[in-house]
């Protein structure tokens, strides 16, 4: 590459930097040098997935009536050596804590999905706070673990849901790949839905109590890992600081400014 192509690129992206920054837009560079524009948004959404090169997503579980498959989830996760995010509700702590423990004695994070199912767009600030504290406490009780991320019951959120989350410390965590278990579609449809619309940074939506999930789950794992996923618990799938919001719910990584 000669000296008048390198300061040409650095100039282009100086260019396209300066022009995104005046659209309220972000760039970032691929590893081919080409330039890819996300629009920043200034709502306050929830993590949907987050933009990564690796080929590499989130298996989540809502927990919040039934346990009839909790143990044989645990089961599949740990044949594959694989590590999951299952989102609990307070009153489902209480029933069956020692699932909770199986949960956490297995390595899977064991996260918040409020204490009652409410719809928390409902609430006030102080009365989200007292929904996310008291399951946090009940987890924290049998896991010795303080949960960090939250999923809105129903997926119902606003701006002050995830501005109040954020004001204890807590992620806001939605998903961009829903199964739809929870319509009890067979295992097969199952199986195609998650690994066709699976992408890098996905998140995806089980339940530990739909009726075909615990048939369909190895399929998934096995589906997946054979497009070259791997996978990781929410927690360290997504950036905890120096991130900014696309307006798709996508979360992105911030980059230094190119010298």
């Amino acid at each position: 590459m000669t000296l008048f192509r390198v300061i040409s690129i650095k100039r282009l992206k100086w260019v396209l930097l300066g022009g995104a920054a005046a659209l309220g837009l972000a760039a970032t560079f691929g590893s081919s040098g080409a330039a890819l524009l996300t629009e920043k948004t200034d709502r306050d959404l929830p993590i949907y997935c987050v933009d990564r090169q690796e080929k590499v997503c989130s298996l989540t579980f809502d927990a919040a009536w039934g346990n009839e498959d909790t143990q044989q989830l645990i089961d599949i996760l740990g044949e594959h050596n694989i590590k999951a995010t299952f989102f609990v509700v307070g009153e489902w702590v209480d029933k069956y804590p020692e699932s909770v423990k199986a949960l956490s004695d297995a390595g899977h994070e064991v996260m918040n999905h409020s204490s009652t199912h409410p719809h928390m767009t409902e609430l006030s600030s102080d009365q989200m706070k007292q929904e996310v504290q008291t399951c946090n406490d009940k987890i924290a009780a049998v896991t010795g673990k303080q949960p960090i991320l939250f999923r809105p019951p129903y997926g119902d959120y606003n701006d002050l849901v995830v501005s109040t989350l954020r004001d204890i410390g807590m992620y806001t965590i939605q998903w961009d790949v829903d199964s739809l278990d929870w319509k009890d579609p067979p295992a097969s449809d199952i199986v195609s839905r998650v690994c066709s619309k699976a992408q890098n940074g996905s998140i995806i939506l089980f339940h530990n109590a739909a009726a075909n999930t615990p048939e369909a789950l190895p399929a998934v794992i096995d589906g997946l890992m054979e497009q070259g996923f791997t996978f990781l618990p929410v927690s360290e799938l997504i950036y905890r600081d120096n991130f900014y919001m696309d307006h798709t719910g996508k979360q992105i990584r911030e980059t230094a400014a190119v010298s």
